[in-house]
């Protein structure tokens, strides 16, 4: 997902976000200006350490936590979803056989224990004893084999990229699933929000039902939504993680400008928000009553070109504005330390990430007058840049971006619209270059790779439309080739070539914010940008 900001993947997003997800705003590592720690949440982001160590005081029980979210829930159905807004609901109702922590680390969820087999096609998981739906019914290994056949046959914005041959309830308690073929990204986007496990059958009820009112396996149950608005979670009585969620209520509260959100941070009329402005973090970390969670990121900001374009088609054009833009000046004026220059488009919290070595295209102007020259448009011509509105940051960035292709004769009109509508715009194809991130799904470095590489994949390279036959066969390659030195040196080919070609720049790794009241603590920030909330209590 990648999650597109929305989180990005086969993506963000998206799928991502790559899952990707896509991102309306976003965060990474490499701060020394961390704000509060998120330390002691990460201790506590596996369940097995959150049995193993004593409380060192009983939290508070009750009460509701209100989250302002900079828009709304659209729908529940985790197979066809891929977006920030929809994945970070969907990950309270429905849980997955494995998840990550808040350091990235896989570790076992609604399955006690998995295993690989030597050659890497076949995958064994023991689900926990007492893991119930949120309606009592417990879950079984059957339940597991719907749900990812299901995945299997919707395919979705996350589909299940390995190719499986089989998937079996070997008992009531046991799930096999068998590859036709290694896929080492495996384990890790079952991970992903989309592989949560729902009841066989839909419970019984149509898809269409169930879907406005899911059951599931997670902390929180759906009480109320309005998919233009607001939506409000109960805690699911039958969770598994015994006495949590502490809190009795989840509200997502719709607030889409991001001044606003502050203000009602600010006021106490939210706890926490979900996406802080980086140039509102130190005003939220020393503000009286409030305070700033930090995590590092699976999030790279981006310039992305549409390739198809009558100018971005050029490599050249796209190299000279590389050239022009001083993406340290950019992260440095407009991050507060809160983020890291990107030379590569994985983040640094993604293992092969090559950020140190990848020889990008620096800030030098005379360079990119020269890189110009060589195109089809020596003298420059006139482009639009397509961000969405509401969010200040992007809209700096976009500022910045314009005086560097001024430099040049690149004449660059800003074009800021609403955020359904920019996701509409871009979706179908319709801009030159546009502002936005690309977010992991999974601790896997395929997960951006592909959905930012893939001409054929859901999101055709990002939506750019970027086709490369050398970086498409070192993309299933990586896919295919085990952990270690063999897969780093492809990774490092894949992304070397993509800072040549660049479809995309990458700006900066962003960390993940959040602002929160001071009164709230046990919120764990993970870095694909969502948090848990089922350790959350709010102290009087």
């Amino acid at each position: 997902m990648s999650y597109f900001n929305v989180s990005v993947k086969k993506p963000v997003l998206l799928g991502a976000i790559a899952v990707l997800l896509l991102m309306v705003i976003a965060g990474c590592s490499g701060s020394n200006n961390k704000a509060a720690s998120n330390k002691d949440a990460q201790e506590s982001a596996s369940p097995a350490t959150a049995t193993q160590t004593p409380q060192a005081a009983e939290p508070a029980v009750g009460g509701t936590f209100i989250y302002g979210r900079p828009a709304s829930v659209t729908s529940l159905d985790l197979h066809n979803q891929i977006t920030s807004n929809n994945a970070f609901a969907i990950d309270k109702v429905f849980e997955s056989l494995v998840a990550f922590d808040s350091k990235g680390e896989i570790v076992d969820w609604l399955a006690k224990s998995h295993s690989i087999s030597e050659d890497g096609l076949t995958y064994t998981f023991e689900l926990r004893d007492g893991v119930k739906f949120s309606n009592g019914t417990d879950v079984t290994a059957e339940d597991a084999v719907f749900s990812l056949e299901r995945h299997l046959k919707v395919g979705g914005p996350l589909a299940i990229s390995a190719k499986v041959g089989t998937i079996k309830a070997q008992d009531n308690k046991t799930l096999v699933i068998t590859l036709k073929e290694p896929y080492t990204p495996f384990i890790s986007e079952l991970s992903n929000f989309s592989n949560g496990i729902l009841p066989n059958n839909f419970g019984g009820v149509s898809e269409e039902e169930f879907f406005k009112k899911p059951i599931g396996t997670g902390p929180f149950v759906v009480e109320s939504w309005d998919t233009a608005g607001d939506l409000t979670f109960t805690k699911n009585k039958f969770y598994w993680q015994e006495g949590k969620p502490y809190i009795d209520k989840l509200v997502y509260k719709l607030i889409e400008d991001d001044s606003q959100a502050i203000n009602q941070l600010k006021a106490g009329e939210v706890n926490a928000i979900e996406s802080l402005a980086l140039q509102n973090a130190n005003e939220i970390k020393d503000g009286a009553d409030t305070k700033v969670i930090t995590n590092g990121s699976w999030v790279t900001e981006q310039l992305f070109f549409n390739t198809l374009d009558e100018h971005f088609s050029d490599v050249h054009v796209r190299r000279a504005l590389a050239l022009a833009l001083d993406r340290e000046g950019l992260t440095k004026a407009l991050t507060f330390g809160y983020a890291q220059t990107a030379n590569s488009l994985l983040p640094t919290t993604i293992p092969y990430n090559s950020n140190d070595t990848i020889k990008a295209l620096n800030f030098n102007v005379e360079a990119a007058k020269e890189e110009l020259a060589k195109s089809a448009f020596p003298n420059g011509f006139t482009t639009k840049l397509l961000v969405a509105s509401g969010n200040s940051t992007r809209a700096q960035e976009a500022q910045i971006i314009q005086a560097a292709g001024q430099t040049i004769g690149i004449k660059i009109e800003i074009e800021s619209i609403e955020l359904a509508t920019f996701r509409e715009r871009f979706f179908a194809y319709d801009f030159a270059a546009m502002l936005n991130s690309g977010q992991a799904d999974s601790p896997e470095a395929n997960s951006i790779i592909a959905f930012q590489t893939d001409p054929e994949g859901f999101s055709k390279s990002y939506w750019t439309h970027y086709t490369n036959d050398e970086v498409t066969k070192l993309l299933y390659e990586g896919q295919k080739t085990a952990d270690g030195d063999a897969r780093a040196q492809i990774y490092t080919k894949l992304l070397q070539t993509l800072a040549d070609e660049v479809p995309y720049i990458p700006l900066y790794y962003p960390d993940v914010l959040k602002g929160i009241r001071s009164s709230v603590d046990g919120l764990v920030v993970l870095p694909n940008g969502s948090a848990r909330f089922e350790d959350v209590h709010i102290s009087q």
